[in-house]
């Protein structure tokens, strides 16, 4: 990776995106480092990138025996062919490439050796500057030998604009200067090129490139006198003039080559014949404009091809992306690499290289946009070589040996391009040795040499073997827990439905309306101007489209194989955002104003409050105004009702209520008139809040940041002590040979004596930080809202609909329900599971159920009937838990006799859709349930 430093000798050389990260991690709160290669064998260079981190934890050079690094706090490690699914299956599918080899006409082969003979006629000349023009002059001639084996249209066009911009340049040097010998200053503006600024522009935005290619490419030359830019010329306009001929002959053998790929492969059409989405890579605009006019042609719907490149603003290219990826009328993308790089083009599994790169890692990362997380097809790639060319020959060679080495180490071989040297040299510098000196046998035996000792299989496997050094592990219990945690918050998430009951409901009152397709996805025609135009006011990076192909609330069903790739509607996606911040400024006051809610689940007659809090926790350290920093804030629910007692409310308990009707809120007047709703409740509620609630985050956040500030002041302390120690000692040594006369040219005593005092400095400091982030207090909850909550028990009786008495009814209720608790409670214990009983969390079901060593946590809602009973309720809030993990929850159904015995029933996907938006319960037909289920298992 460029973000990189390295030691040479004593001293470290830092890239210019090192920089950039020691600026951005000193400035941001949060700091994620992404990197495919992170360890480059050396020790100390993976412990300056380690640094951006925690420099603190990683000062100083490495010294092995005095250091010991472990940053399994810090980072993940896995590489793409290892990682798999928590089932075992691997998470990406197969990647597999192809090399189309083509032959030149007879007049593209004459047009290639012309034009690479005046290439490398040009840098030979070159040869005999100074060094730092005749890199400029090798980056010009460079980029005009790649739009040669671009396209007629590449080539003819950089001819075209070379050559006039060199007549300008002949013109003002006859005006100002006589005689043909006369010599001619170099431009003084042009830019010259060390090897470590032609690596950072292999890696820059396509815009830059292209920014600098043009620049230099046209303006460069070896030419040193009138006379010679006069030749120069000359030779110009013969290349040019051949060019046109290979463009008005209609020859271009490349392009036949990708026509055959287009029209006959069979992988380019899904099992209807219908064509399947494509990406094409070339490096070239030209190339860009001149296949999209033919592309176009050939499949005869010119919508069907869109571009994204350099020269595109970045909402631009935004918009050409999400048309491709959901627009069905769009089948390719032509792309340069503005596209290659941190794109997701998943919907695709086709890949052409058009244009190969000289930098391999490249192919990696342009393959990288298709073979990606969520990907269902097996990814094809095909590249296309001019066999008989010298760069062809190179590409050819590498690509074979590529295979080889794939069908021994699969899909590995192309995690490790990126690392993959040549003799320590980059591929450009053999590409441009094959141009310049192919002609002569022992050149090209050499290169293939090079090419197969870089692809050595025991080559290969040591660069694997050196990702791996930063490779980190989790044990199965650790795993296990992770696992559970997921699996939990999973059943707790607010997509898919709850957000999809939302979305439906604040699109359909913002104007909007959705069509359902495949199960769980659905198509918007028309998204309204309303929340098109809101997501530029907000802020959003991404823009709302005026349609959508696909939505899809459930992130399982982004990809379908052979359906279009769907939107996934989540927080954050700019579609909800608009759409949610449009409804708060309508409607944010309804709130705190409260309401009356339903709760059709509860027989009693008791009303009581819901309350919502916002809960904060802070340490130690203070931002910009002086504020404590948060470091974790949740909602709470609490409930309190008519005798002040207060109890937690669950994390969603509104979902099993509903909104009350009019004749119920008339029903129910006098009893919202008691006194004892304006008796100090909201006082109560913080006051159980700061009790009961308080306590339970801040330990949560506690345990969560203890053992990270540990495990950081340990390693801070060994790091800098030590280092401190180091320039102790090297102070002492560097003044007892001052004193003997002996200097150092280098450092003195008192600049050792220096760095210890500022190690020193910074150690107190850091400890002091952590010792500020371990300081954790919570701080007083605040009251954002509340309803007042009707027991349906209440409304039965005002309505005269049951006059049997309640606490009757609700004490025979918890009884069945007691008896049915420890019956299912019972059964997982003798199928060797964990079980534990949840049901006062109010979470969506009753017991969680721990899989003794097969890793799953099993969610049961647990529902007790008397026997004789016809019908089960079951809340939104279990039904939603239900759909959100379809393979863990079961419903347990346990019917209890007057001995009060009962056999459990266990029903496994009991819900086939979520409730409708106003829907808080539904009731199920007791026996069909219990024709469902089958005994526990």
């Amino acid at each position: 990776h460029k973000m990189s430093a390295s030691y040479f000798g004593g001293e470290v050389r830092y890239t210019k995106r090192y920089r950039l990260g020691q600026l951005l991690g000193g400035l941001t709160r949060h700091f994620l480092l992404m990197s495919a290669t992170p360890h480059n064998g050396k020790e100390e260079d993976f412990q300056l990138f380690l640094a951006l981190l925690d420099g603190d934890r990683f000062e100083g050079k490495f010294r092995d025996g005095v250091h010991v690094c472990d940053p399994s706090d810090l980072m993940r490690r896995l590489t793409k062919e290892h990682l798999l699914k928590f089932d075992g299956t691997p998470l990406f599918p197969e990647r597999i490439a192809n090399t189309v080899t083509y032959s030149l006409s007879d007049l593209e082969a004459e047009l290639y050796k012309d034009v690479t003979g005046y290439v490398r006629e040009e840098f030979n000349r070159a040869d005999k500057l100074d060094k730092d023009f005749r890199s400029t002059i090798g980056f010009a001639l460079t980029t005009l030998q790649r739009r040669l084996a671009s396209s007629p249209e590449a080539i003819y066009q950089s001819l075209r604009r070379r050559r006039e911009r060199l007549e300008g340049r002949l013109r003002e040097e006859k005006l100002l200067k006589r005689g043909a010998e006369v010599r001619i200053e170099a431009e003084r503006d042009l830019p010259t090129f060390s090897d470590e600024d032609l690596d950072e522009l292999e890696d820059a935005p396509d815009a830059e490139v292209e920014a600098v290619e043009e620049k230099v490419v046209d303006r460069a030359t070896a030419a040193r006198t009138i006379a010679e830019l006069d030749a120069e010329i000359t030779i110009l306009k013969g290349l040019e003039d051949l060019a046109i001929q290979v463009r008005r002959s209609g020859t271009d053998r490349k392009w036949d080559e990708l026509s055959k790929l287009l029209q006959n492969k069979a992988e380019m059409f899904d099992a209807h014949g219908h064509r399947r989405k494509l990406i094409l890579f070339t490096e070239h605009r030209d190339t860009l404009n001149y296949l999209a006019e033919r592309i176009r042609t050939l499949l005869g719907v010119p919508e069907a091809v869109v571009t994204i490149h350099g020269g595109m603003g970045r909402e631009e290219r935004q918009k050409a992306q999400n048309a491709f990826t959901q627009d069905v009328a769009v089948q390719v993308l032509l792309a340069t690499d503005a596209a290659g790089e941190g794109v997701n083009l998943q919907r695709a599994h086709l890949m052409v290289n058009y244009d190969l790169p000289w930098n391999p890692n490249r192919i990696e990362q342009r393959f990288g946009r298709i073979h990606r997380i969520g990907q269902t097809e097996v990814c094809h790639l095909w590249n296309l070589v001019a066999a008989e060319t010298r760069e062809g020959e190179v590409y050819q060679r590498l690509l074979e040996k590529l295979e080889q080495e794939r069908e021994a180490l699969g899909g590995q071989v192309f995690d490790v391009l990126g690392k993959v040297t040549f003799d320590n040299r980059p591929l450009r510098d053999l590409i441009l040795e094959a141009i310049r000196y192919g002609d002569r046998p022992e050149v090209r035996a050499r290169l293939n040499q090079v090419v197969d000792r870089a692809l050595d299989r025991q080559h290969l496997r040591a660069l694997l073997e050196e990702r791996a050094l930063a490779r980190d592990a989790m044990d199965a219990r650790k795993v296990q827990q992770i696992r559970e945690d997921m699996e939990r918050a999973e059943a707790r998430r607010l997509q898919p439905h709850f957000i999809a009951a939302f979305f439906c409901e604040a699109f359909a009152l913002l104007g909007g309306s959705l069509k359902g397709r495949e199960p769980r996805r659905f198509e918007i025609t028309h998204v309204p101007a309303v929340i098109r135009n809101r997501d530029r006011q907000i802020g959003i990076g991404r823009p709302v489209l005026t349609r959508y192909e696909r939505i899809t609330f459930d992130k399982e069903l982004i990809s379908v194989p052979g359906k279009p790739l769907a939107e996934f509607v989540c927080p954050g996606n700019p579609l909800l955002d608009s759409t949610i911040d449009i409804v708060l400024e309508r409607h944010r006051d309804l709130l705190k104003r409260g309401a009356v809610l339903v709760d059709p689940a509860d027989a009693v007659e008791d009303v009581r409050v819901l309350f919502y809090l916002e809960h904060s926790i802070q340490d130690g350290r203070t931002d910009r105004s002086g504020a404590r920093r948060v470091v974790s804030r949740r909602l709470q629910f609490v409930e309190i009702d008519s005798t002040g007692v207060a109890r937690p409310a669950g994390s969603a308990p509104y979902l099993d209520y509903r909104p009350a009707t009019e004749e119920e809120r008339r029903l129910v007047g006098p009893h919202l008139e008691q006194p004892w709703l304006s008796e100090g409740l909201q006082e109560k509620v913080l006051t159980f809040a700061v009790a009961s609630l308080v306590p339970g985050h801040l330990d949560e956040v506690r345990k969560c940041k203890e053992e990270q500030i540990v495990k950081t002041l340990a390693a801070v302390k060994e790091r800098l002590t030590k280092e401190i120690n180091h320039w102790d000692h090297r102070a002492q040594t560097l003044r007892t040979q001052e004193q003997a006369g002996k200097e150092n040219s280098r450092i003195n005593s008192a600049k050792a004596r220096q760095r210890a005092d500022e190690l020193e400095a910074r150690l107190q400091k850091r400890l002091t930080e952590l010792k500020q982030e371990r300081r954790l207090s919570p701080q007083p909850p605040v009251l954002i809202g509340g309803a007042l909550v009707v027991p349906a028990g209440l409304l039965e009786r005002l309505g005269g609909q049951r006059t049997e008495a309640p606490d009757a009814f609700a004490r025979e209720t918890a009884r069945v329900e007691r008896i049915a608790m420890q019956v299912v409670l019972d059964a997982e214990r003798r199928l060797g599971h964990q079980p534990r009983d949840v049901s006062a969390v109010k979470c969506g079901y009753d017991v969680e159920s721990s899989v003794v060593g097969g890793g799953r946590l099993r969610l049961i809602e647990v529902k007790g009937r008397v026997e004789g009973a016809k019908t089960v309720t079951v809340t939104k809030n279990e039904i939603l838990v239900g759909l959100n993990k379809p393979d863990d929850f079961i419903l347990a159904i346990v019917e209890v006799n007057s001995n009060g015995k009962g056999v459990p029933k266990y029903v496994r996907c009991p819900f086939q859709r979520e409730p409708d938006f106003g829907v808080t319960s539904v009731n199920y037909d007791l026996s069909e349930l219990l024709a469902r289920g089958a005994p526990p298992s």
